[in-house]
């Protein structure tokens, strides 16, 4: 089920007064039901607020950090190495020596 952010409406004069904008609150709730045009809590008059969509796939943040994981690295014939020192890399997975060093 989506989340929806809403936001409460408030009158010209209260929002001219402190410059500030209505409270947000999300909501959970299929895509099916009608927007809520009411607080849920308070009865204030709300406005959903369009979001970006955030989808997760083969190329999101979410994949490119379990295709760089150590033990896919190691299967596909690459090495990690985690910089010690300065100049000093010791191997977190895969086939290759211990320790690199640039002395």
């Amino acid at each position: 089920m989506p989340v929806y952010v809403y936001q409460v409406v408030r009158d010209r004069r209260a929002q001219a007064s402190d410059g500030l904008p209505g409270h947000c609150f999300e909501v959970m709730q299929p895509i099916s039901d009608p927007s809520l045009t009411r607080h849920p809590v308070t009865g204030q008059p709300v406005t959903r607020i369009v979001q970006r969509v955030g989808l997760a796939g083969q190329w999101s943040e979410a994949g490119m950090k379990q295709g760089t994981r150590e033990s896919n690295l190691t299967a596909h014939g690459f090495a990690k190495y985690i910089k010690v020192d300065d100049g000093r890399y010791e191997k977190m997975s895969g086939e290759g020596p211990k320790t690199l060093s640039s002395e």
